[in-house]
């Protein structure tokens, strides 16, 4: 198949388009899955294999960066749900610790700089929004789409996330 050849199913979609942002969507999935590498690898195959066989569909209502960045994202959610159950029937059957920390949460080391333990310490919507938008350059419409929620509580989960980060830089700077 021709680099820039469109795909199949999804005519509004190139090889090469795909091939341009995959570096960043890779950044994307690894974010998403707790930088395990594994894992983000996984959620890109599984992305990709639904853009190639037409289940995920570009319809041009948004950017195509963040339409796969949406895609990713819902991979990853749905892949987090699963083993959330999976956890809690182990628990059930087996007496697992029910209060174990999922590894989206988990903590980082002391010596990381102050703002990514900010951060970390967010509640996930909000931490997802303030990446979104800061390190990824997105902006908030579309970071509302990537993480499936309304334009509305997109803004809400901004502006606490900002106000809670405030806070904590201030807090650690005392």
């Amino acid at each position: 198949m021709e680099a820039s050849a469109a795909l199949p199913r999804n005519p509004r979609v190139t090889v090469a388009e795909l091939e341009a942002l995959h570096a960043a969507a890779y950044s994307w999935a690894l974010r998403q899955c707790n930088r395990q590498p594994q894992d983000a690898e996984d959620i890109l195959q599984v992305a990709y294999e639904r853009i190639i066989d037409g289940s995920a569909v570009f319809d041009g209502r948004s950017a195509l960066r963040t339409w796969l960045f949406g895609v990713i994202g819902r991979i990853a959610r749905d892949r987090r749900r699963q083993a959330q159950g999976a956890r809690a029937w182990w628990s059930r059957w087996f007496g697992a610790d029910d209060n174990a920390v999922p590894a989206d949460d988990a903590e980082i080391s002391s010596d990381a700089p102050r703002v990514l333990r900010g951060l970390m310490a967010l509640p996930a919507r909000q931490r997802e929004v303030l990446e979104l938008v800061f390190y990824r350059e997105f902006t908030i419409e579309e970071s509302a789409a990537i993480m499936g929620i309304s334009l509305g509580s997109a803004r809400t989960h901004y502006a606490r996330g900002k106000q809670a980060m405030a806070a904590l830089l201030q807090e650690g700077q005392s």
